[in-house]
């Protein structure tokens, strides 16, 4: 009989951690980047889109009743939030591959119905957006917690940050794209809306669709390579205890740069972490030093997605404000002149501040870290927010004012992806162990979108009513910001850690391995 003796497996904490990158992370980064330029595209096309709606089946006046507006606004973050929950669960319970692909399903099948969407006497064309919005939403919210648990499990330590953040500023080209797909199109119909009778409604009702028909695009594109995506090896091998496979795994990832596992496990080989379940959920977060962490990145995530959704997804109504939107008129060439600065203004606000603040974080992140930029930023939109709020009426009372406001609110959009956008994205993928990490990815960006919710609900519905109240969600703002500032203290610093180490279990305790004797523990080596 073969004498065996039980070695720790270093799998994780000495091949994961230390490979360099390699075409697999490449891969992975670009898939879910699809999928999330994919998300932002049609998410923040809504923006552009409900003007345009308006103009068709609106008032008079040419605009959706408030309630419609918000209704469109907010139906996308409600599926967000349950697609963040559900998704989050699954991938801890069957996998992140099994469930990978699903949430591009609902996402692209949403988007086609959107774009077909009919109007008649029993149902109204708004009511079915919303529904519709309502399940794309599911699907873009899904692909939080598996994208960023996917990119963080396979990602080399010293890159990890970059990683994530390359793939999460995906988001901001989706938003970029959709002011400029908007533009094109609203400059392709020029002729055509000059031409009809205001409000010009066959041309702009076939604008609006070719602006929402355009987000299927990028879903169908990463459709495929999804499912080409192999199981992240933590997983396999902390939650479904097979070290062989996850042994494959890594080969299959390290054989592009010349490195290997090292031979001679046995077949004996086991892993005894603690299973997933709800008394070890509750033990484990019935500890102040893991719960503390949740409670971080949910209320960050919470914090700042209030001013996020509040101001980006009403951008128009703000442009309008600062007399860069919307026009007055009844004539079609007022119909023409509105659409196209409402597009041109989103993409000022995109290439100002959103793309900017993204490559800025990719640049730093792995540098500077995650606690300190996030610290930073919600500083930095403390007092943005507080100058913007207070000083409002003098801003906005002449023309150069008007455009020191929204150089404000470019550099407020700069330092939110400089800053907590980007940070509450990536912490909550690095810190809880792996049978718990996606399921608590999900709270954290649930809790994020109840933020989202809230500001479309309370502040954006408040921004659609009247400029008055401008002032007074500024302010509002700017202490939601500060309080962002307290809760950032409750979060480790992440950088150039494991993510088993982030864990705060003893790892040694929980992966073993039966190893004929003589055989050295597992470890990468050169070929």
């Amino acid at each position: 009989m073969r004498a065996f003796r039980e070695t720790p497996l270093l799998v994780s904490s000495s091949t994961l951690i230390c490979i360099s990158p390699s075409w697999i992370h490449a891969k992975i980064c670009f898939v879910a980047g699809a999928g999330f330029f994919a998300d932002a595209y049609d998410i923040f096309a809504i923006s552009i889109v409900v003007s345009m709606l308006g103009y068709v089946y609106g008032n008079e006046d040419g605009n959706l009743s408030p309630w419609q507006s918000t209704g469109l606004k907010v139906a996308t973050p409600i599926g967000n939030l349950i697609g963040q929950l559900v998704f989050g669960l699954l991938a801890d319970i069957f996998g992140r591959k099994r469930v990978y692909g699903v949430e591009l399903v609902l996402m692209v099948t949403a988007t086609f119905g959107q774009a077909l969407a009919g109007h008649g006497r029993a149902v109204n064309i708004v009511g079915v957006l919303v529904l519709w919005r309502f399940i794309m939403g599911i699907g873009c919210g899904g692909d939080y917690p598996q994208s960023a648990i996917i990119m963080s499990e396979f990602a080399p330590i010293r890159t990890r940050g970059r990683l994530m953040t390359a793939m999460f500023a995906c988001q901001g080209w989706g938003q970029l794209a959709a002011g400029l797909v908007g533009l094109i199109t609203v400059s392709a119909y020029r002729g055509a809306i000059r031409d009809a009778d205001y409000p010009a409604i066959y041309p702009v009702d076939c604008i609006w669709r070719i602006i929402v028909g355009f987000g299927c695009i990028p879903g169908l594109i990463a459709f495929y390579f999804r499912y080409t995506i192999p199981e992240t090896p933590r997983f396999t091998m902390d939650i479904q205890r097979n070290i062989a496979q996850a042994t494959r795994d890594i080969n299959s990832i390290l054989s592009a740069r010349r490195h290997t596992v090292a031979k001679g496990l046995s077949s004996d080989t086991f892993v005894v972490a603690p299973r997933a379940s709800l008394a070890d959920f509750t033990k484990y977060f019935s500890k102040w030093n893991n719960l503390k962490v949740l409670v971080g990145t949910a209320y960050s995530w919470f914090a700042l997605d209030i001013p996020f959704y509040s101001l980006t997804l009403n951008s128009s109504a703000i442009l309008t404000y600062s007399n860069f939107g919307k026009i007055n008129g009844h004539s079609p060439n007022d119909v023409y002149e509105s659409l196209f600065r409402i597009c041109s203004g989103n993409l000022v606000l995109t290439v100002a501040g959103f793309l900017p603040g993204f490559w800025v974080s990719f640049f730093l992140i792995d540098s500077w870290g995650r606690k300190t930029i996030q610290f930073m930023g919600f500083v930095v939109l403390t007092v943005l927010f507080m100058i913007m709020g207070f000083a409002y009426v003098p801003l906005n009372s002449t023309g150069p004012g008007q455009h020191a406001f929204i150089f404000l609110y470019c550099l407020a959009n700069f330092f939110q992806n400089f800053g907590p956008n980007t940070t509450t994205f990536i912490v909550p993928g690095e810190t809880f162990p792996t049978r718990y990490r996606s399921t608590a990815y999900g709270i954290s960006a649930a809790c994020g979108k109840i933020g989202a919710v809230v500001a479309q609900f309370v502040l954006g519905h408040t921004l659609l009513n009247s400029n008055k109240d401008m002032q007074t969600v500024l302010e509002v703002l700017s202490f939601v910001m500060f309080t962002g500032i307290l809760s950032t203290q409750l979060i480790p610093e992440t950088n150039q850690k494991a993510l088993e180490d982030l864990s705060n279990e003893p790892q040694e305790a929980y992966i073993t391995g039966a190893i004929e004797r003589g055989v050295p523990p597992v470890y990468a080596r050169q070929k």
